[in-house]
């Protein structure tokens, strides 16, 4: 039975990842819209061209750049990326509001969002409306829209707390006036990626229209969510680089592109090396630094100190690293500390041209622990050179002295 259970739970993974590779994966980052909504963050108008430049340049497909009904310099900005010339789509955000598209055509954008609540939570309580003119605005809003020859994503927010059965209405409403995708909004991350999957599914049965998966990290399931979506059939994925977003984010662009790679196997042929060069600049833009722990661009990330750790990895990186640091612009770092092993002493002191024998380095082992429990840290290499210079001349002290005795 067990044996039945593996192959067949094998064949539904294997059945899934190739249903991924077969259809085209699309990234829409939203760093410039929803990363920005980050409470506290504001970006000045080069940074958000820079930062459109850099996700631009590293491959990603479409770009929602901002909410042209704002005005003013937000709209101008909008404005300046949409003349670059990138090679990137560019999608602009707005309500379900005539007004708001018009102020997207301004800008020359060849996308528009058009959001609309579809939950009763948000129905009554946010706009104290009936689900009769939700309906009713979408279809206002798409007609208008794809009058004007634009690309159309409907997004139907907080769609993970809406009545399914309504939620389909909403997506075949989108679809009969044109809309080229729903955008399935779990906006306060409550969905696991089991639920993710069977609603998406659903979804894609029901309703014959292409759908993006957009979700929230509030109970740390966004990057799996998002994957999860995919593997159900989602051909589009909103991201935001670091996982900027509304109260605990969103799924970080990196997390999704690596774990597609390296997981599922679909190679969406981005410039990866670049991660953590974007990571950082997005980082100083937004004044939040990137966690020394972050998965994918963060430093601890190739980071080994623990003895039998960094022994496997020095053997072969393989052991501890499923992808090489160089893959998304990092470096390995074998860290010396309370933890760490003969091995990598050895090691370590090669790096600095400086060959030890079994005995100095069970030594300089010893008082590198020590150091290390005292400062409560891992050592930096100036550290380990002092404690080596220490040890030398303790010795050659230690030498002296019985040289004079004797």
């Amino acid at each position: 039975m067990a044996d039945n259970y593996e192959e067949k739970l094998h064949s539904f993974i294997i059945d899934g990842i190739a249903e991924m590779a077969d259809s085209r994966i699309m990234i829409d980052d939203t760093t410039l819209r929803d990363g920005e909504q980050t409470a506290g963050v504001v970006f000045a108008n080069e940074e958000k061209v820079r930062i459109a430049r850099l996700l631009d340049e590293i491959g990603v497909h479409q770009i929602e750049v901002g909410i042209p009904a704002m005005g003013g310099d937000e709209k101008k900005t909008i404005r300046h990326i949409a003349g670059l010339d990138l090679g990137a789509s560019l999608l602009a955000w707005n309500r379900a509001v005539v007004d708001d598209i018009r102020h997207s055509l301004d800008c020359g954008v060849s996308a528009v969002a058009i959001s609309m609540s579809a939950s009763d939570i948000h129905i009554e309580h946010k706009l104290k409306k009936s689900r009769k003119w939700v309906l009713d605005q979408i279809r206002k809003a798409v007609d208008f829209a794809k009058s004007k020859d634009l690309y159309v994503s409907v997004n139907a927010e907080d769609a993970s707390r809406a009545d399914l059965e309504f939620l389909v209405r909403f997506a075949r409403a989108a679809r009969e006036c044109g809309a080229d995708r729903l955008r399935f909004c779990d906006t306060v991350g409550i969905l696991d990626p089991f639920d993710t999957f069977n609603v998406i599914s659903y979804l894609r049965r029901m309703c014959e229209i292409e759908i993006e998966t957009h979700t929230h990290n509030d109970f740390g399931m966004a990057t799996a969510n998002a994957i999860a979506g995919l593997k159900a059939g989602a051909t589009f994925v909103n991201t935001t680089v670091n996982g900027l977003g509304e109260r605990a984010g969103n799924a970080a662009l990196e997390e999704v592109v690596m774990a597609l790679k390296h997981i599922a196997k679909v190679d969406l042929h981005f410039r990866t090396e670049r991660f953590r060069e974007l990571s950082e600049y997005v980082a100083r833009a937004s004044s939040r630094a990137i966690p020394a722990w972050k998965p994918i661009v963060g430093t601890n990330v190739f980071a080994h100190e623990s003895g039998i750790h960094a022994d496997g990895v020095i053997k072969n990186p393989l052991n501890y690293e499923v992808f090489s640091p160089e893959e998304v612009g990092l470096e390995r770092q074998l860290m010396i500390g309370k933890h760490s092993g003969s091995h990598a002493i050895k090691l370590k002191f090669q790096e600095f041209g400086i060959e030890l024998t079994g005995e100095e380095s069970a030594e300089i082992l010893k008082l590198a622990r020590k150091s290390s429990i005292k400062l409560k840290r891992g050592l930096f290499d100036k550290e380990l050179m002092y404690i080596y210079k220490d040890h030398k001349e303790a010795r050659s002290k230690d030498s002296s002295g019985a040289e004079i005795s004797g």
